[in-house]
């Protein structure tokens, strides 16, 4: 047995191809990433997952990165947390100001909108119920500040004095035996009272305009800031120029960037083992099927058939995978260099899981990925639990925002075949973050009028917003220096940046590639084996009609109700019929 199933090529990270397939987008600038990226600016549960996942528990190791950098993302990550932390400092800077201005009537306010924030949060429940709640909640308090402001008005317009509404509201009174005024150094005091009192009111009613007039610059500012970084400096242009990265000056981030950038690629998986596939996506209908070893029938009375082990089988297959990346013949060698399906960027490689559970340090674990030649030449052969082999077969498609990944395990025992697959799909970018270039670009080109707007519907969340922006930043922090997490035994990934990026749902267009992919694939391995098979001596007939049988849907290793277009347990779709379960993939939708 040769030591690879592969034969080692040169060309670094996309090695040359044999037969003159087309290398994919190296993962570090593709679109898929940059998209990611620029979610971290747009949700920030998002960008709190992939900080907690990536940087906080420094123990865990990174999940496989198919199609994206997971350093870059963590990167934008972070600095889209140290923008956001800085303005909402500004914001609750500027609310308190504002309030020292106004002798406390602009905090009045923090109520009601506290009251908004919870109404839209109410509407985005989805329920019926809840929806009408919200709606009444937003009409009272509307209801509320109109009236307040009429109030307001009203008071400035009798004799010269705030009147009852201000006595009741604020924290001055027209009638105060202290004979307070308003607040010293803009109502013109005079502890004699004469004309004081009216000119209190009267610039007590200005500066409250003009004090909520400035929270929502600030807004317009913050929301204009997003959308320059997001059409700037993320765009497809810059993306390519990994220097223009931000960079952050800390000897953690140094730490966790080299260990990811080490671990998302290896073909050593360490793996939790209750979800071993994390990175790869949800199981698209996974499928084994094991036969009776049987001579054939044509062999001579003195003929035997020749023992076949798994990585005969496997390098059997290879061959007919690689093909796969040749195009049709086109009239010209022109025309067929101008073929862009996606199967010429088809990459075929070996991976071995191993457990995480049982190294002592994160970096003990690194120094095992440097012996994946070992691990492999006893994986392949062995059938065990833990640590297993697999052909892994990979197709990005749609700018690697579809990403099928098909894993194939042959096991011989006692006379019996066993051949695994396990097909994985990751679905498209969530459709926010695709739109994160035209939104941006539609808010910059938005006129004076419309920036003003829209900026005026978030102010009243601005405030709660910031605390909770803060409230985030505290507890992150506090997490990193008391965890313990840079000391802890090393864990396998929780989850995948990429997963709980993914949309809930897929178009026809990708149900269909999707489809191809996976049949050609599967088309391709089954014919292998059966090459193997066939060339060794042993029957091949059973084992074909039952492969079809299997692959086309009769039987699963674990299946649910069919569904429109299910791709496993968060409502992905396929018309194939059933999934398997799967773990969330839809973090902050």
């Amino acid at each position: 047995m040769t030591d690879h199933l592969i034969p080692p090529q040169p060309g670094g990270d996309h090695p040359a191809d044999p037969r003159d397939g087309r290398p994919p987008v190296h993962p570090s600038i593709s679109e898929a990433g940059r998209l990611l990226c620029a979610g971290t600016y747009l949700d920030g549960s998002y960008r709190d997952r992939v900080i907690d996942e990536l940087y906080v528990h420094e123990e865990r190791i990174a999940a496989p990165s198919y199609g994206f950098d997971a350093t870059r993302v963590l990167a934008h990550a972070l600095r889209a947390r140290r923008v956001e932390l800085a303005w909402a400092a500004g914001i609750i800077g500027a609310w308190f100001v504002g309030s020292l201005l106004t002798s406390g009537a602009l905090a009045l306010l923090l109520v009601p909108f506290l009251l908004l924030s919870l109404a839209n949060w109410l509407r985005r429940r989805g329920n019926p119920f809840l929806r009408f709640l919200a709606f009444v909640l937003r009409v009272y308090v509307w209801l509320t500040v109109l009236l307040g402001l009429l109030g307001l008005l009203l008071a400035g317009t009798m004799s010269g004095s705030p009147g009852g509404f201000f006595d009741d509201f604020l924290p001055f009174g027209s009638g105060s035996s202290s004979g307070y005024r308003g607040y010293d150094g803009y109502s013109g005091y005079s502890g004699s009272g004469g004309g004081g009192s009216g000119d209190s009111t009267a610039l007590f009613l200005w500066l409250l305009p003009l004090v909520f007039a400035g929270l929502v610059t600030l807004v317009a500012l913050q929301r204009g800031h997003g959308a320059r970084i997001v059409s700037r400096e993320l765009n497809p242009t810059r993306y390519a120029d990994q220097s223009a990265d931000p960079v952050t000056e800390s000897p953690r981030f140094a730490r966790v960037r080299d260990r990811i950038r080490d671990e998302q690629r290896s073909a050593l998986i360490m793996y939790d083992i209750n979800e071993p596939f994390t990175g790869a996506g949800e199981p698209y209908r996974p499928w084994q099927l094991s036969v009776e070893l049987r001579p054939r029938d044509d062999l001579g009375v003195d003929c035997k058939p020749q023992p076949v082990s798994n990585a005969d089988i496997l390098r059997r297959v290879v061959p007919l995978l690689q093909a796969l990346r040749v195009p049709s013949p086109h009239g010209s060698p022109q025309a067929q260099a101008g073929v862009l399906d996606r199967l010429r960027e088809l990459v075929v490689d070996e991976c071995v899981f191993i457990p995480a559970a049982g190294f002592p340090h994160r970096d003990r674990a690194g120094q095992a990925r440097a012996q994946f030649t070992a691990h492999r030449l006893g994986a392949v052969e062995e059938g065990g639990e833990r640590r297993r082999h697999f052909l892994r077969i990979r197709v990005g498609g749609w700018d690697e925002n579809l990403v099928v990944t098909v894993f194939v395990r042959v096991h011989t025992q006692g006379g019996m075949l066993m051949l695994e697959v396990a097909p994985h799909v990751l679905l498209p970018v969530r459709t926010d973050f695709q739109n994160a270039d035209a939104e941006a670009q539609r808010f910059l080109n938005n006129t004076w009028l419309g920036k003003a707007v829209a900026a005026l519907v978030a102010t009243p969340g601005s405030f709660w917003g910031a605390v909770a922006t803060l409230g985030r930043g505290v507890a992150s922090w506090w997490r990193i220096v008391t965890g313990g997490h840079g000391g802890a035994r090393p864990e396998g990934p929780r989850l995948s940046v990429r997963e709980i990026a993914s949309m809930d749902d897929g178009s026809l267009f990708h149900l269909m590639d999707l489809d191809r992919y996976l049949k050609t694939i599967q088309d391709r391995v089954v014919g292998g084996v059966t090459v193997a098979l066939h060339e060794a001596g042993w029957h091949t007939a059973e084992f074909a009609q039952r492969a079809v049988h299997v692959a086309e849907g009769a039987t699963f290793i674990q299946s649910v109700s069919n569904s429109a277009f299910s791709v496993g347990g968060t409502g992905h779709h396929n018309t194939a019929g059933g999934g398997t379960s799967g773990k969330g993939s839809n973090g902050g939708k």
